[in-house]
């Protein structure tokens, strides 16, 4: 589906045109081929990195063809329980024109239709850069709700359970994903900033150095914690496995303990001549005899904390 927007610095609002115009927003959703064809052929835009956008495992990156700048990035899709997903977005910068094209519905763009977010379609970098100041936003959301997560798992370490090492397997892969985006822009981002891709004011040079830094310092927040979910899942193995150790000594102790009246009791179940076989009181001592043995190995394996 295509949609064209319009807004100037004296309207108002955000309107949308039955058609394009110099100035024009063009929203791109899930295209067909009938649209790729419309695409191509009125704003000379490349039918193959249009593909690529609709690709769901495409790569940040940017790239020049003729007067179009193309810029691959990827925008958090939302949430399935505690994955989050990052899906590609093409954003595309005309001479007269700024494109966006993703493969569903994106809630970032969302935001802009509906007039929450107020841009200027005019001002063409101005408006790029705005979206993806919105996008690293939305990083960086996500990567405060994880670290608030993770830093109260480390407070829980003593309460080991699956869903617990489950739910830092999921972090851990929602920050790789987040950190595998924001590499690449970060490295795009630094590039247009030294080159002559973009018609940059004053003002728009501010932001892309600010959208820079925040970049990098999201990669390092996402790298910080994963590292802190690493410690946290090797502080989980030790401690399971001298829970596993700690309970398999309290085994090996409790057969041991038992193994004394089973061996007693087996030795005078035997139909031969026993010693204190013809005294009256030979159960007595046999138990008092059990219950010294056992009280012996009982202290023991206390002392060793093996029970």
């Amino acid at each position: 589906m295509i949609t064209y927007y319009f807004r100037t610095l004296k309207d108002d609002t955000l309107h949308e045109y039955p058609e394009s115009r110099t100035g024009v927003w063009v929203d791109v959703v899930a295209p067909t081929e009938v649209e790729l064809d419309t695409l191509e052929k009125n704003f000379g835009l490349d039918r193959g990195i249009l593909i690529d956008a609709t690709d769901f495992y495409e790569v940040p990156r940017f790239e020049q063809s003729g007067s179009v700048v193309y810029f691959f990035t990827r925008y958090l899709l939302g949430k399935d329980n505690e994955q989050a997903d990052t899906a590609p977005l093409l954003i595309a910068v005309g001479e007269s024109f700024v494109l966006t094209l993703t493969a569903a519905p994106a809630p970032i763009l969302e935001k802009i239709r509906s007039g929450e977010r107020a841009v200027v379609t005019t001002q063409k970098a101005k408006f790029f850069l705005e979206l993806m100041k919105d996008i690293a936003d939305e990083y960086a959301k996500e990567l405060t709700r994880i670290r608030r997560n993770v830093n109260r798992a480390r407070t829980e370490l003593r309460k080991v359970r699956t869903r617990n090492i489950e739910l830092l397997v999921e972090y851990e892969n929602a920050l790789n994903e987040i950190v595998d985006a924001l590499m690449p822009t970060n490295a795009w981002l630094s590039e247009v900033l030294g080159g002559n891709y973009l018609q940059l004011f004053r003002e728009d040079v501010e932001l892309i150095e600010d959208l820079t830094i925040a970049t990098n310092q999201l990669v390092g927040t996402g790298t910080s914690i994963l590292k802190a979910i690493q410690n946290i899942r090797t502080a989980h193995e030790a401690i399971l496995t001298s829970n596993l150790n700690m309970t398999l000594r309290m085994l090996a102790a409790l057969t041991i303990l038992f193994t004394v009246p089973m061996t007693v009791a087996s030795l005078y179940g035997m139909n031969v001549a026993l010693p204190l076989g013809d005294d009256r009181y030979a159960f007595w001592f046999i138990l008092g005899f059990i219950a010294v043995c056992m009280g012996i190995i009982w202290y023991y394996f206390s002392r060793k904390k093996w029970l």
